[in-house]
């Protein structure tokens, strides 16, 4: 249910902004609550969205599958943020068409390459401290995202709501482990 959630909202959010280049108020209001930070700073807060920082994180999920013998949760470790991101890059951003400084923006590839595998990470894991972290990551992320004039926030929420949505659409359920029986 999460899934479906996740989806409906991602899509219905950029009903509004699609074919236009101009904030919503939301938008405008984030932009200006971000608009003290230096260049320096914001560049800093989109580090997490780089590819090499995504690939590493990635890797990390791969490696912590394969350590537990989970050999079908290592390969969507990769597979499943590429294909959020094909989808975003391949056809929503096409659909939405939504421009920001010459550029296709909504949902944000930056936060759905992001999010897809901080999201792996978190079920890989199942730790509430990988949680907190890849919120703190997005947060910083969507800061200077917006920042930088890259995305407007409705941007980077739209891309966490479509990542997680084709994250746990494709993930498989937990595995119940059997408690032995006493008697």
């Amino acid at each position: 249910m999460p899934a479906a959630g996740c989806g409906v909202l991602a899509l219905l959010l950029g009903l509004p902004f699609a074919g236009g280049t101009t904030p919503g108020a939301v938008d405008a209001a984030a932009a200006g609550a971000v608009a003290h930070l230096g260049p320096g700073v914001a560049r800093a807060l989109v580090l997490p969205t780089e590819p090499y920082v995504v690939l590493a994180l990635g890797v990390l999920a791969v490696v912590l599958c394969l350590r537990a013998g989970r050999r079908l949760e290592a390969a969507l470790s990769i597979g499943v943020p590429v294909l959020a991101i094909l989808l975003t890059s391949w056809l929503l951003k096409p659909l939405y068409d939504r421009w920001k400084n010459g550029t296709l923006v909504y949902p944000s590839g930056h936060t759905v390459s992001l999010v897809a595998v901080l999201t792996v990470l978190v079920l890989v894991t199942r730790k509430a401290v990988v949680a907190v972290l890849s919120a703190l990551a997005l947060l910083a992320a969507a800061a200077g995202l917006v920042g930088m004039g890259y995305h407007y926030l409705t941007d980077v929420v739209g891309g966490t709501l479509f990542a997680v949505s084709v994250v746990l659409f494709s993930w498989p359920a937990p595995r119940r482990v059997p408690v032995p029986s006493g008697g």
